[in-house]
């Protein structure tokens, strides 16, 4: 099978390239930079804010099935620039859609797996969430990706196949430092290193479902070989809060005391953060057989392991 997968640099493609791979398939990869990028992927150097060219890209290669990852995924950064989130998250996979379409009138049936995010929810009635929670984004980038899992449907609709995944956190030492889980393991290797005594955060409290990046690639992959047309959620069904993941890696870490070194910085705080989510992941186990298989306290050792080696 011939798979396009942009974003195929970021953390949840390249792992994603990598499983396709090992399973026989043929992978172009789409970037703006090759930096990262296996052997093995056939890889295509584009800014995917050119349309145009992404859709003459997939109109070339006549790909089975389109994977599209990239994407502007900071909340944070999508209300500095929530028109660079808008472009990314929301055009970006209108064109990609409409390429596909485009294919399917010319006979080549070409599937869609559109990666959606836990933020579309916004904050629901209810803190599980499954594929029937109304979606309800309460920052740019849930509103982007709403957005696309829309459009997703709208295709479908009109009888493109296509399926929106909704993705729940999911970490790994390939995550960007932008991203809390990494805030916290490179402030574990101060602590450990000396730099510094303590770990500062946003607000403890928050729960988020962690998971493991190379189990979503894994999810990804099995509705890729399906050519499931239905939408997903992809979660571990199980919260812990932010507090705990920074107490954990300070244990990893072998630091003595690890609540004594966690301090809070109110002025961090995001107004619309979610207090609480988890997914429902029940559809994706009935259906596809999948199964998160990292434990959280397993998550977070990898992670401060490779920090640590790193440093």
């Amino acid at each position: 099978m011939r798979v396009l997968v942009t974003g195929v640099t970021g953390q949840t493609g390249s792992y994603l390239a990598e499983v396709l791979v090992a399973h026989g398939h043929h992978v172009i990869g789409v970037a703006n930079t090759p930096a990262g990028v296996g052997a093995a992927v056939d890889f295509r150097c584009l800014d995917l804010r050119d349309t145009a060219g992404l859709a003459r890209l997939i109109a070339d290669t006549r790909p089975d099935s389109i994977v599209n990852l990239a994407a502007q995924s900071s909340v944070a950064r999508s209300w500095q620039d929530p028109v660079e989130t808008a472009v990314l998250d929301a055009v970006v996979p209108a064109a990609v859609l409409a390429a596909a379409a485009t294919l399917g009138e010319t006979g080549h049936d070409c599937h869609v797996v559109q990666a959606s995010s836990s933020e579309v929810f916004g904050s629901p009635p209810s803190a599980s969430v499954d594929e029937s929670t109304p979606i309800a984004p309460t920052n740019p980038y849930g509103a982007a990706k709403a957005h696309g899992h829309h459009l997703v449907g709208a295709h479908r609709a009109a009888g493109l196949r296509a399926s929106s995944l909704i993705l729940f956190n999911h970490e790994s030492p390939r995550r960007p430092r932008r991203f809390v889980s990494r805030t916290i393991t490179a402030q574990v290797a101060d602590i450990v290193h000396g730099r510094t005594a303590h770990l500062t955060l946003a607000d403890p409290a928050i729960e988020r479902d962690w998971g493991w990046a190379p189990d979503v690639a894994e999810a990804i992959r099995l509705v890729v070989e399906s050519r499931s047309s239905r939408d997903y959620v992809v979660a571990t069904g199980v919260a812990h809060s932010v507090g705990a993941f920074a107490a954990e890696a300070l244990r990893a870490a072998g630091v003595d005391d690890p609540e004594s070194r966690i301090r809070t910085d109110e002025a961090r705080r995001r107004p619309t953060d979610v207090r609480t989510i988890t997914g429902d992941e029940g559809r994706i186990r009935r259906e596809l057989g999948w199964r998160p298989t990292m434990t959280f306290a397993g998550l977070v050792e990898a992670m401060v392991d490779a920090e640590l080696q790193d440093d």
